[in-house]
């Protein structure tokens, strides 16, 4: 057996140290050389193609060196023979002087000039001299007419020209050959990087994580005392947090903390919250990233993405990686071989290996998100990667009174605003759903002009959120809207009088919506498992609008159409999936992972005596209904007629005008937290029949 060295350091995270990147030295090389050479010589060649300013004389002196013929003849073998030249921008005109007349003619220049002048200009280069003038126009006229007067002497043409400043040659010259060696640069740099042109950080950064990073400069103002109502998940992310702080806690018996938890939950219910929580509760670098985040249109840009991620965290560690919407990438492999994306699955293979590959990095954590767990791949889920699945489902009553504390802190309510009774009259509401019921509240408080929240506004906001917006103005007619209160006290008195239908707490004629002509709001039981009367009781009460119109009008209308689609649902999850029906029996047609989407699991003759008994269990719920109904049509008449006068009754206008609830239970101190229902009180078994629970 080996010895271990005793003076070396344990380093539970298995983290290499971080030392000096050599890339970051010599920071000066070769292509500095280049580039200083380069400007230099192409600076040298600009400044000495500008010519030098020369010395100003005076027009009238031009006439006199003409008939000396002082003027050059030649300025230069390879341009147009002349010694004027004529720049119009700068309303000058520059003459050219022979070399021999400067030094032969000294007395004659001297009669204009100063002798300091005469002496720089026998030492300077041609253009010599130079004069202002008005107008170009002017002094070609003045020039021809000198040379009209003057048949006898050469003539000398002038060119006309423009001339920018020395720094404005310059800056145009050199701009644009500096732009295309700095593309230039980039594009070789960019190209020759880690992973050529599609790797990390490959050309014009297509391959590059766009992971946002939380680190000492940007902490998320986020902690675990702003997320409520997750207490049981809040534990369990805790302890990753705990395990980053102190990880010889862990460690120093043998443990392991696990590498990847998953965030599993309804939409709305805090997943993404309770990560940034952790980010800013861990105290470390913290990369948040969506799974749509690694598509892209390029093949292998994905792979190259979760490369570039994970090479950023081991820089990082310790740190967390958080992967919103993981179903994104993540989706089972090769269940639909016609809808295949090899892009996708590149993807999620080269995360599989990142996250349990041979350079395992313990001091890397991953937390995901996602609402649709069944839809994820195997090998993603298993023990090494996501060890761990935190389910966040809705919360109960008490969780929903937490969440409603927290986001009523900024608002300014009502001193007799009841938060307990607010958590009762919202069950099946998610944690975004409260936060819009509080907004929604303030803002039609502001509307109102009131100075504080209180409880008429948050019911005006939870009715706003369930039904939809309210439409006073809608254009009813009077024979409509009797049917209406009909439908709506038929729904209410089986709800009253039915022992196992949810209880009524507000029922009201206004539309609402884009469909919704009536409104009733129950406050359904927490519970999760239903037995055969229930479900029978809840039918009954949602075909209790249906009835009454058959009853009080001997017709019936479109208006229960949604109620028929709740009553279908129910009876044949209750047939095929529950097993409730004698005929059919113990068996269940269910199949949660729809992978038989082509193909029925029964025969055609079962089919046909589904049909029957579904039709069986929903024609013997009517009958139960009408009759009832017709034992309590006093009830409904007294009901419909105040809906009528008042358009909105609540429980107590109910019991002044009927009594009390025959079957009134004990307050339960929790609710529901499925559905409230919206003239379909059945919605709260949704959920139940999309995951039926095992007994």
């Amino acid at each position: 057996m080996s010895q271990q060295d005793p003076n070396r350091k344990f380093n539970p995270d298995n983290i290499p140290p971080k030392g000096d990147d050599p890339k970051k030295k010599n920071r000066f090389n070769i292509y500095w050389i280049y580039g200083i050479l380069f400007v230099a010589i192409v600076g040298w060649n600009l400044i000495r193609g500008v010519s030098s300013a020369g010395i100003e004389m005076n027009q009238q002196y031009l006439s006199e060196l003409l008939k000396a013929g002082d003027v050059e003849q030649d300025m230069k073998k390879d341009k147009e023979k002349t010694g004027l030249v004529v720049v119009r921008n700068k309303k000058i005109v520059r003459v050219f002087l022979s070399k021999d007349s400067v030094t032969k003619k000294a007395a004659f220049y001297k009669t204009f000039l100063s002798t300091a002048d005469y002496d720089n200009l026998a030492k300077a280069d041609a253009p010599q001299l130079y004069f202002t003038i008005a107008k170009d126009e002017t002094f070609a006229k003045q020039l021809d007419d000198f040379y009209i007067s003057n048949p006898g002497i050469k003539k000398i043409l002038a060119v006309y020209t423009e001339e920018g400043e020395i720094f404005g040659q310059i800056i145009s010259t050199l701009l644009p050959i500096l732009l295309i060696g700095l593309l230039f640069v980039m594009m070789m740099r960019k190209v020759g990087g880690p992973g050529g042109g599609g790797g990390p950080g490959g050309i014009f950064n297509i391959g590059k994580s766009k992971a946002t990073l939380f680190d000492k400069g940007t902490r998320v103002n986020i902690n675990f005392g702003d997320v409520a109502g997750l207490d049981e998940a809040k534990v369990e992310v805790m302890e990753i947090v705990d395990f980053l702080k102190n990880p010889k806690k862990y460690t120093a018996l043998g443990g392991k903390i696990p590498k990847g938890a998953l965030l599993v939950g309804p939409p709305g219910t805090g997943k993404t919250l309770l990560a940034k929580a952790v980010a800013g509760e861990a105290q470390v670098p913290f990369f948040s990233l969506s799974g749509s985040d690694f598509v892209e249109m390029f093949v292998g840009v994905g792979a190259s993405r979760v490369r570039d991620l994970f090479k950023q965290a081991r820089e990082k560690a310790p740190c967390i990686i958080f992967i919103d919407e993981i179903d994104a990438i993540g989706r089972a492999r090769g269940k639909n071989m016609m809808m295949s994306n090899d892009e996708r699955e590149n993807t999620l293979n080269q995360l599989l290996v990142e996250m349990d590959g041979f350079g395992t990095d313990l001091g890397i954590i991953i937390l995901a998100a996602t609402n649709r767990p069944d839809v994820l791949d195997s090998a993603l889920l298993r023990p090494g990667r996501f060890d761990r699945q935190i389910s966040i489902d809705r919360p109960d009553l008490v969780g929903r009174e937490a969440i409603f504390k927290v986001h009523l802190q900024p608002i300014k309510i009502s001193t007799t605003l009841d938060i307990h009774k607010l958590a009762e009259q919202t069950p099946g509401f998610a944690g975004a759903d409260i936060a819009n019921v509080c907004n929604e509240a303030a803002l039609i408080a502001a509307r109102k002009g009131k100075d504080a929240v209180d409880m008429s506004d948050f019911q005006d906001a939870i009715d706003r959120v369930i039904g939809g917006l309210e439409k006073k103005n809608k254009i009813i007619s009077p024979e409509e809207k009797e049917i209406i209160a009909y439908h709506e006290a038929g729904h209410a008195i089986c709800g009253w009088y039915l022992e196992h239908a949810y209880p009524l707490l507000k029922v009201t004629v206004v539309p609402r919506g884009t469909a919704a002509l009536g409104y009733a709001q129950y406050t359904p039981k927490e519970q999760y498992l239903y037995n055969t009367d229930q479900l029978m009781d809840q039918i009954c009460m949602t075909l209790g609008g249906r009835a009454s119109e058959d009853i009080f009008f001997g017709k019936i209308s479109t208006g229960a159409s949604n109620d028929l689609q709740q009553i279908t649902k129910i009876a044949y999850s209750m047939i095929t999936v529950y097993g409730m029906n004698e005929k059919v029996g113990n068996i269940s047609y269910y199949d949660p992972s729809q992978e038989n989407v082509f193909t029925k699991p029964f025969s055609e003759e079962t089919g046909k005596m589904i049909d029957e008994e579904v039709r069986k269990l929903i024609d013997n719920a009517y009958q139960i209904t009408k009759k009832l109904l017709l034992e309590k049509k006093d009830d409904v008449e007294k009901l419909a007629k105040e809906l009528l006068k008042k358009e909105v009754l609540f429980k107590s206008d109910v019991e002044a005008l009927i009594g009390k609830r025959p079957f009134e239970e004990k307050k339960s101190l929790d609710i529901d937290p499925h559905e409230q229902t919206n003239e379909a009180p059945e919605q709260a078994l949704d959920e139940n029949l999309k995951n039926p629970p095992s007994i």
